[in-house]
């Protein structure tokens, strides 16, 4: 190769790398143009991991809401919601470190880096036994808090959590090197911008949060969409993270020795959601379970009344 050749190629290159960075850039800028999220209408918890948005709603018995752990997900997936249970409940509403509003950071997020957050932020703000109603992945890291810091909870409300099975796989030389490869700086970033693109936040809806895709709010698509950009390309780092199997945890042994009131509640079409239940009450008897039909994974936002008339059981025995 001559050396002519050798500037063309090195030319091309750099010429091919600045233009997925500038693509990358404006990704980002129009995903959150919209400013659905707006983080001027709520109060920031100093962590010592970071800072971690909330919002506080009415006044009463204190009450936890905690998102699914993923980059698209945030608070305002509780938003159908609040305006009933502020009513009698001091109602916390975070999003999650990693997540939404909450500062984004560089890093390899774990399972028990969530299992601090919750605890700290129940002793540090909410400074009270509270009640948690918590959706997906999510689960795992209460039952453990729980678990660890059995003081600062009172019941346990799990929205389809995910399989025990599913939390026993771990990091392998695989999943590593994914992580490796969505973390690196421009093409990790186009890798990441195309997994969490608008259709492929609506085909998540239609495929497995959503039974009637009638009901799909484009509201929540952006808002899911604007969630997975916001903070730029840190977004990706918790995307790694989750693929390469680190916040994967085994919780059977927690599960099996609390002793708190412990609420399931699945939707009746979304897969395995009979088939985890069944193995959540396996080891602990005592956890009541209710199913929400013609509904997938996330009731709150298909089903908000349905969701509300068991709760409002639950939160009252």
């Amino acid at each position: 190769m001559n050396q002519k050749t050798f500037r063309k190629i090195i030319l091309l290159s750099g010429c091919t790398t600045l233009s997925i960075h500038l693509a990358n850039k404006l990704t980002f800028y129009t995903a959150t143009l919209k400013n659905l999220l707006d983080d001027s209408k709520g109060e920031i918890y100093n962590w010592r991991f970071g800072k971690i948005f909330y919002n506080r709603y009415g006044s009463g018995s204190p009450l936890l809401l905690l998102h699914d752990l993923h980059p698209a997900s945030s608070g305002s997936e509780w938003r159908k919601l609040i305006s009933q249970l502020s009513k009698s409940h001091t109602v916390y509403v975070l999003d999650l470190f990693g997540c939404g509003r909450s500062e984004k950071t560089n890093i390899t997020y774990t399972n028990f880096l969530y299992v601090q957050l919750i605890s700290d932020f129940i002793k540090d703000v909410i400074k009270h036994k509270t009640d948690v109603i918590v959706t997906g992945l999510s689960c795992s890291f209460t039952i453990m808090a729980c678990f660890h810091n059995p003081i600062y909870f009172d019941k346990i409300i799990l929205l389809n959590p995910p399989a025990l099975r599913q939390l026993n796989k771990a990091p392998s030389k695989r999943t590593k090197t994914l992580k490796l490869f969505i973390n690196s700086p421009v093409i990790g970033t186009l890798i990441y911008n195309i997994l969490s693109a608008k259709h492929m936040i609506k085909q998540s809806f239609q495929e497995n949060y959503y039974y009637n895709m009638d009901k799909i709010e484009q509201q929540d698509l952006d808002i899911c969409y604007e969630a997975a950009h916001q903070k730029g390309a840190l977004s990706k780092f918790l995307f790694s993270s989750l693929k390469s199997n680190y916040l994967n945890l085994n919780i059977i042994h927690a599960l099996k020795e609390i002793n708190h009131s412990i609420y399931l509640i699945g939707g009746s079409d979304y897969p395995d959601s009979y088939s985890t239940a069944e193995e959540y009450t396996g080891y602990n008897p005592a956890i009541e379970t209710e199913f929400i039909k013609e509904c997938k994974y996330l009731p709150q936002l298909e089903k908000p009344e349905e969701l509300l008339d068991l709760l409002s059981i639950y939160l009252e025995k």
